[in-house]
């Protein structure tokens, strides 16, 4: 039957994208393979210029803990259209909007060029360690570790492309302060001598590490983070990514869709941040996930404002290159104290990259949903 599905139809859909059983050898954590839906543009309009006035929050909290976003109800079709349409705001402060629609694939469809597509079917749904060395902190991963002007976390993820928190750049109802000039910080060393020879240790002694800084060209950040004004729902939404005005010449971190936790090494996520109270330095941690949503990863890392929008990966094995890989699973948004029980209890939460998510990230950077089959 033709038109928008009903809301059984479109979960039991939702959940088979994300629950695809993972082929993977049982000595090795393996990526699973995932059948990844498309988010595609369907329309875009303009918007007024904002007034960027909002002040920089280098963390959010929501009381809505594990239990609560358990027991909230999954999107509709309509509404998951809603939460991955998006903004995009440009360098000289003009901004869209653009409306999404989601898609699914047979497994024939994009596998050949050449031969003319098949209609799509429409489908619903203080454990800290500072990072010192310029051995350590320009080489991988490290090096994909970037730090924004308004004071956050993000990582690099593609040529041009560096992921991080809605948050840093808006606060669910405008840009905040410095958005229409923001930049990008990246770690480079400072040499006593002003020498560029940077590989010989002899010709020149890095003094210490300064920032260099790229003009950001535009935003994106999904509709479900605005609607959403940083609460309940749209902590599931805290993710944007960025769009340098220039390549940064240096290697990235691919995002992947985030699998359950069990299946990560260890039960363990890692992310690097620059902590406030640890101005200057990068700051790399590692810990166990304590629980997990659909769309969150609850776990107790030692993290302080500043290294939210750190990007969130794990390093499993990659089954089709026979290698291992590394790969960006999540973007750590804040602190959340929950009431657990009549007592609180503290989380550090980040957002899961699901398969839709995947699917829109992935499209903002590529620009063709064909590229962007594989998680």
């Amino acid at each position: 039957m033709a038109g928008t599905p009903g809301r059984p139809i479109f979960l039991l859909l939702l959940w088979a994208v994300g629950q695809v059983s993972p082929s993977s050898a049982h000595w090795k954590p393996t990526w699973p393979a995932y059948r990844l839906p498309v988010v595609l543009p369907q329309s875009t309009f303009n918007l007024a210029k904002p007034d960027f006035g909002a002040d920089a929050k280098l963390e959010v909290s929501s009381a809505c803990g594990p239990q609560c976003h358990k027991g909230t109800p999954l999107p509709t079709y309509e509404e998951a259209k809603q939460y991955l349409s998006y903004e995009t705001l440009y360098a000289n402060g003009s901004r869209t909007e653009t409306q999404v629609g989601i898609y699914v694939l047979r497994s024939s469809e994009g596998q050949s060029s050449g031969k003319s597509r098949r209609k799509r079917q429409i489908y619903g749904y203080d454990s800290r360690f500072s990072i010192f060395g310029k051995d350590f902190l320009l080489n991988y991963p490290f090096s994909t570790s970037v730090k924004l002007s308004t004071g956050c976390t993000g990582t690099l993820v593609a040529e041009k492309h560096v992921l991080t928190a809605a948050h840093c750049i808006h606060d669910g109802k405008t840009y905040v302060k410095g958005t229409q000039k923001l930049r990008v910080g990246f770690l480079k060393p400072k040499f006593k001598d002003g020498g560029r020879g940077a590989n010989d240790s002899h010709s020149a002694l890095p003094e210490k590490m300064k920032f260099q800084w790229i003009r950001v060209k535009r935003t994106h950040v999904p509709k479900g983070w605005i609607k959403g004004n940083a609460n309940d729902i749209g902590m599931d939404y805290d993710y944007a990514l960025l769009e340098l005005k220039k390549p940064h010449k240096r290697k990235f971190m691919k995002i992947g869709v985030s699998p359950p936790a069990k299946q990560l090494p260890g039960g363990r996520i890692h992310f690097s941040g620059y902590d406030n109270d640890r101005p200057g330095n990068l700051v790399y941690r590692f810990c166990d996930v304590q629980d997990e949503t659909y769309d969150l990863l609850y776990q107790q890392c030692d993290a302080q404002p500043g290294a939210s929008g750190s990007g969130v990966y794990v390093r499993m094995w990659k089954r089709q290159q026979q290698k291992w890989e590394r790969k960006i699973i999540g973007i750590f948004s804040g602190h959340q104290w929950v009431d657990v029980n009549g007592s609180p209890q503290d989380f550090n939460v980040a957002v899961r990259i699901t398969p839709l998510k995947y699917a829109q990230i992935c499209y903002w950077i590529k620009g063709n949903y064909l590229d962007c089959r594989e998680g």
